[in-house]
C-alpha cells in the first residue's frame, strides 16, 4: 500500500540518515537495514521513486532498456517484476519503486513530505544534525545524500516568468492531476530529452503547439515496443548475461562502443552501418557507435553529417529542417534525446518552430511570450528547461563539515570528491551518484556506489571506527584524474550539463568536469583498489576510547543477501 502522509519518525536519533527516496536512496536504506542499523530516510515528495516520482510529464519514459534500469541485487525481484515495454513509461516505473519499497519493508523507515534544508557535522560528538523545512531536527552518525544527479529543475532567467496568467508547468514538477491540451494554444520551451518527449504528446491534441528551441539536438528513434510473454521469459532467463553486458560496457547499457575506427570502413560501409544502428532500439546509435566519434573531430564530423542528413530527410520544409539541424556541436557531444516521430511533427500544420538563436525571448508576458520578432499568445507554457545537474541537489541543502565549511563553497570552482562518494572535510558523509562518480545508465552506477558505501560503513563497524574522512591527497588525485581525463572527449568543448554549464544558475557558466568519463569498468577498478588496500591509503579513520562498543549483531557478513547478481564491492571485501 502506497503512503503519502508523513511516516512520523519521532525518534530524533538514528545510526544513519538517508536523504532521498529514489533509486539510490531506497537501495541504500535496504543495505543499511541489512547491517542492522537504525535508519531514517527523508523524502521531499509525497511518495517514493525520486526522479520517477517528480518527472510525471506527458511522454516521460525510459530511454534505457527497462530490464537494464531496475535493480539487480535480488533474484526474487527479478523473477517477480515484469516490464510491459522495452522502454517503460513513468507510471510503470513509479509503480516499480513502490513495489520495491513494499517488498523490502522500507516504508516504516521513510518520512515523506520532509525536505532537508540543513546538515551540520558536529565535531564534539562526531554526528550529523539535519534540519527539515518544517523546523524538525534529527541526528545520526552517518549521513547519505542520495539526492540524485538530475533532480533540481531550473527555470530560464526570462523577465516576467511569474506574470503569465495562463497555465504554466515545468516538466520536472508536473502535477499529479491530469492536464488536458485539447483545444489549447501551448508553448514548450526547450528541446532536450524531456522537451522532445513532452512535445510528442502535446502535439497530439493541442489546437496549436509552438516549440521554442534554445539549442537543436540530434535525436534518434527510440524503437519502443511491448514485451510479450515469450520475450519476458527470455529476459528473465538471461538476466545474468544482461547484467554482465551492462558491467562490461563503458556506459552501463547493453550497447557497447564499437572498437573499430570510423576510418577502417569505406564510406559505403560506414553509411550502411550507421543506417542499421540508427534504426536499432535505444542508444545503439549513440553508445554503440565507433569509438573515435567521441574523441576525433574528423570522425565526429562524418557521423554528424549522417545525422543532419536524416533530419533533412524527415522534415519537409527545408527552412524548418535547417533550424532543427545542430551546427554548434557534434553528434554525441551532448545528451542525445530518443524520439518516436519527433521530426515529422514539424510537418504538421498545428506545430510551429521558433529558433531562439534567431529570435530570442525578451520576456514572458501575462498573455504569452514576446521574442525579438513577435508577440505570441498562449493558454499554457511548458518549461522543459532541464536541471541544475549533478551538484544542484547538494546546493539546495546548507551542508557544513569540519570548522563549518560549506560544501557549496568548497565546490564553488567545480566539484572536488574522492570517487564521487566522499569528500574531504565532511566525515561520515556519503554521496551515491555524487559529483565525479561514474554516470551512464544511472541506476547501474548508483547501485555500485551504494554497495561501495555500505561496504565502507561495514568496515567501520567491524573495526569500531566512529568516523571516516577521505584523505585530501586522494581526493585531489581523483579529481585531477577525472577532470584531465575528460578533456580528451569532444564533449568537453561544448556547453551543456555534461560540462557543468547552466546559464540559468548563477556561477555555473564556466565549464567543469562534473562526472567521471572513463567508463564503468575503469571506475570499478579504481574503487576496488581502494578496497584491496584496506581503505587506509585513501581514508583517514578515527576511533574514540569513550565510544561504546558496537553490538555484535551489527557486524554481519558482507555476503548477506547472497542471491544478488552483482555486488562487486562486497565480493572484493569479503574475498
Amino acid at each position: 500500500m502506497q503512503k503519502s502522509e508523513k511516516a512520523g519518525l519521532v525518534n530524533g536519533k538514528f545510526d544513519a540518515i538517508v536523504i532521498g527516496a529514489g533509486s539510490a536512496g531506497l537501495y541504500q536504506l535496504h543495505r543499511l537495514k541489512e547491517l542492522g542499523l537504525n535508519v531514517a530516510l527523508f523524502e521531499a515528495g509525497t511518495g517514493v521513486g525520486g526522479a520517477w516520482y517528480w518527472n510525471r510529464y506527458p511522454g516521460a519514459r525510459f530511454d534505457s532498456e527497462s530490464y537494464t534500469y531496475g535493480y539487480f541485487f535480488s533474484q526474487d525481484l527479478l523473477r517477480e517484476w515484469s516490464w510491459s515495454e522495452h522502454f517503460a513509461a513513468q507510471p510503470e516505473t513509479e509503480r516499480y519503486f513502490n513495489y520495491v519499497a513494499d517488498k523490502f519493508d522500507l516504508r516504516g523507515n521513510i518520512q515523506c513530505s520532509s525536505r532537508v534544508t540543513e546538515a551540520q557535522y558536529r565535531e564534539n560528538d562526531n554526528r550529523w544534525e539535519i534540519a527539515l523545512e518544517d523546523g524538525a531536527r534529527y541526528e545520526a552518525r552517518y549521513l547519505i545524500a542520495a539526492v540524485g544527479p538530475l533532480t533540481e529543475p531550473t527555470l530560464p532567467a526570462y523577465e516576467g516568468v511569474s506574470s503569465f496568467a495562463g497555465e504554466a508547468y515545468h516538466t520536472a514538477r508536473w502535477p499529479k492531476a491530469p492536464i488536458s491540451f485539447v483545444g489549447k494554444r501551448v508553448a514548450v520551451i526547450g528541446t532536450g530529452a524531456s522537451g522532445v518527449q513532452t512535445i510528442q504528446e502535446v502535439a497530439k491534441t493541442a489546437s496549436s503547439l509552438t516549440v521554442f528551441q534554445r539549442t537543436p539536438n540530434y535525436c534518434v528513434p527510440l524503437g519502443n515496443s511491448s514485451i510479450d510473454d515469450k520475450t519476458q521469459k527470455n529476459i528473465r532467463d538471461n538476466y545474468p548475461k544482461i547484467y554482465s553486458r551492462c558491467l562490461e560496457s563503458a556506459g552501463g547499457f547493453i550497447h557497447n562502443v564499437d572498437p573499430r575506427s570510423v576510418f577502417e570502413l569505406s564510406s559505403e560501409e560506414r553509411e550502411a552501418h550507421w543506417e542499421k544502428i540508427y534504426h536499432e532500439p535505444g542508444m545503439a546509435m549513440w553508445l554503440g557507435n565507433f569509438h573515435d566519434i567521441f574523441i576525433d573531430e574528423h570522425a565526429n564530423n562524418l557521423v554528424s553529417e549522417f545525422m543532419r542528413k536524416k533530419i533533412r530527410q524527415r522534415v519537409k520544409d527545408p527552412k524548418v529542417a535547417e533550424r532543427l539541424v545542430p551546427k554548434n556541436h557534434g553528434f554525441g557531444t551532448r545528451r542525445v534525446p530518443l524520439e518516436t516521430g519527433y521530426y515529422e511533427l514539424f510537418n504538421s500544420p498545428n506545430v510551429k518552430l521558433v529558433d531562439l538563436q534567431e529570435t530570442p525571448i525578451l520576456r514572458i508576458t501575462p498573455v504569452g511570450i514576446q521574442t525579438t520578432d513577435a508577440n505570441f499568445e498562449f493558454d499554457m507554457i511548458i518549461y522543459a528547461t532541464g536541471f541544475d545537474a549533478i551538484t544542484g541537489g547538494f546546493d539546495k541543502i546548507d551542508i557544513r563539515g569540519i570548522d563549518g565549511t560549506r560544501l557549496k563553497e568548497k565546490w564553488s570552482n567545480g566539484p572536488i570528491t574522492f570517487l564521487g562518494t566522499t569528500t574531504a572535510g565532511f566525515p561520515n558523509f556519503f554521496m551515491p551518484g555524487g559529483p565525479l562518480t561514474w554516470l551512464g545508465n544511472i541506476p547501474r552506477g548508483l547501485e555500485y556506489n551504494v554497495d561501495f558505501i555500505t561496504a565502507l560503513i561495514a568496515h567501520m563497524l567491524d573495526k569500531k571506527f566512529i568516523a571516516i574522512d577521505a584523505k585530501p591527497e586522494s581526493e585531489a588525485e581523483w579529481t585531477t584524474f577525472s577532470t584531465e581525463g575528460a578533456k580528451k572527449f569532444l564533449s568537453s568543448k561544448v556547453d551543456s550539463w555534461f560540462t557543468g554549464v547552466n546559464t540559468n544558475v548563477k556561477g555555473k557558466q564556466k565549464r567543469t568536469s562534473p562526472f567521471y568519463r572513463g567508463g564503468g569498468p575503469a571506475y570499478r577498478v579504481r574503487c576496488e583498489k581502494t578496497i584491496r588496500d584496506g581503505y587506509n591509503k585513501d581514508f583517514n579513520f578515527y576511533s574514540d576510547a569513550n565510544e561504546p562498543n558496537i553490538e555484535p549483531e551489527l557486524k554481519i557478513s558482507l555476503r548477506s543477501g547472497g542471491d544478488a547478481i552483482g555486488r562487486a564491492p562486497q565480493k572484493a571485501v569479503a574475498g
